[in-house]
């Protein structure tokens, strides 16, 4: 059996590699998907059917409740909620691994680690470790889906002494997790846990709004290692490999985006680690700012672009809550059938979590060839007519480049102001998610678009048609 049972797991470990692999492009990525499915159905019969397991009736019964729980929430969860769902299921992975590794704690035996008291200390090395990254990610998660879902204000939170007092917390969850390798008891157990949950929330309430869609890739990250440190405990082959495939792939993904958003990838993961401590944000959303702006009508808009040669389309988190893309594609095919040129343009961190505006696009069949990422377009809005905003804010504001004093100073923007004409959708003149204003509303060439981003671009389809 258990030959059988490693040669499965070798297979399903396979089948996430390729899952990965093909989540890398929008082309491959249902095929993806559906790598990823095989992968897990052969894991999961691959454990229940191994002799250790006992109570199949429990198992049951956790089926059907996180089965009804899931199938429930992927009905009625909205496209715009999707950052928060995420953020939401890497909290349940850490507490899961808490909850698993004091059940191994509490009783050893059952899990092949010996007798209370007389655990290895490799074992509880393990334990340790999974329990201090899962309640880390656990109230981590809870912060940056309180963030997403405006619970929390997204601002950065910070007070004097925040940085030195999560070193002193570093050091002191290091000196339990040695007290406890050495003397096995439940309150250094405990107090791994108390300091852990202490920790996830101290590293993320610094982390302004600009920076939580690496905030959700990290998590992603700390959610597989701690499944990983799990697997150990468990000797589970399948759990080690898929939590070292989703921790390392999270690590990588986080360093990119930190590195095309000019962060430092440390002072993300160590909780803004460098930022001054108790400053506001260069620009802030409670400033009054008077200067002049134009405001025009769809039906303008309509007749400018239908007159273009080229127009950039930078959809952002305003598409995403009106559910404006099925309009959009409708505009862009319109617009098409007059002879215009039409391309969107993706910032990295665009929405809420990396690749959201992505699958939006998808969602609205619109062709991939058409859809180009920063570096591949950012030279194209010089040559463009018209640049078409429809909600995306702090990834097209200027201020990005020009104030060292904002909140996104030195994050990478599309260049949307380099367009001939610029028409941007927006409910109001409110700041966007990092509570910076966006200096593009006052340039010369831009033309603000005021109300509901579907209701507009269904009106500027009329007025092309």
């Amino acid at each position: 059996m258990e030959n059988f049972a490693g040669f499965a797991y070798l297979v399903a470990s396979l089948c996430f590699i390729m899952a990965l692999r093909g989540l890398s492009s929008p082309v491959t990525a249902r095929q993806g998907n559906f790598f990823g499915i095989a992968g897990m159905v052969i894991a999961v019969v691959t454990t229940l059917a191994k002799p250790e397991v006992v109570s199949y009736e429990m198992i049951v019964v956790g089926v059907l409740i996180g089965g009804a729980i899931g199938t429930f929430t992927a009905l009625k969860i909205q496209m715009t909620a999707l950052p928060q769902l995420v953020a939401a299921f890497h909290s349940l992975v850490g507490l899961a691994a808490v909850f698993v590794a004091a059940a191994a704690f509490y009783n050893p035996s059952a899990y092949g680690l010996g007798q209370s008291g007389e655990i290895a200390v490799a074992s509880l090395l393990e334990m340790g470790l999974g329990t201090a990254i899962g309640a880390i990610t656990f109230t981590g998660s809870i912060v940056a889906f309180g963030k997403l879902q405006g619970v929390f204000r997204s601002a950065p939170i910070t007070f004097r002494g925040q940085h030195p007092l999560n070193a002193l917390l570093g050091l002191a969850l290091i000196a339990a997790v040695v007290w406890f390798c050495r003397e096995q008891t439940a309150v250094s157990f405990w107090v791994i846990v108390g300091l852990s949950l202490l920790i996830g929330y101290l590293l993320i309430i610094p982390i302004g709004g600009a920076d939580m869609p690496v905030v959700v890739s990290m998590l992603n990250s700390y959610s597989g290692w701690a499944a990983c440190g799990i697997g150990f405990t468990l000797a589970n082959t399948a759990l080690i490999v898929t939590g070292a495939l989703v921790g390392a792939s999270g690590a990588i993904l986080s360093y990119i985006m930190c590195k095309g958003m000019n962060r430092s990838f440390f002072s993300v993961i160590l909780g803004g680690f460098g930022a001054e401590e108790g400053s506001g944000s260069g620009g802030a959303s409670g400033e009054v700012d008077d200067r002049p702006v134009k405001s025009g009508a769809p039906a303008d808009a309509a007749y400018f672009m239908k007159t273009a040669s080229s127009v950039i389309i930078v959809p952002g988190y305003g598409m995403a809550v009106a559910q404006a893309q099925h309009a959009l594609r409708e505009m862009a095919d319109a617009l098409k059938a007059e002879g215009v040129k039409v391309s969107y343009a993706i910032h990295p961190v665009a929405g809420r979590m990396p690749g959201h505006m992505n699958v939006l696009l998808a969602e609205a069949n619109v062709p991939y060839d058409e859809v180009f990422e920063l570096e591949d377009i950012n030279s194209a809005f010089k040559t463009a007519d018209v640049a078409f905003v429809i909600g995306a804010n702090d990834v097209t504001n200027p201020a990005a480049k020009t104030d060292p004093d904002s909140a996104i100073y030195g994050m990478p923007i599309l260049d949307v102001e380099d367009a001939g004409q610029v028409y941007f959708i927006k409910r109001s003149m409110a700041s966007g998610y990092a509570g910076v204003q966006n200096d593009l509303f006052f340039r010369e060439n831009t033309t603000m678009l005021f109300g509901d981003a579907k209701a507009i671009t269904e009106a500027v389809v009329k007025g092309i048609d």
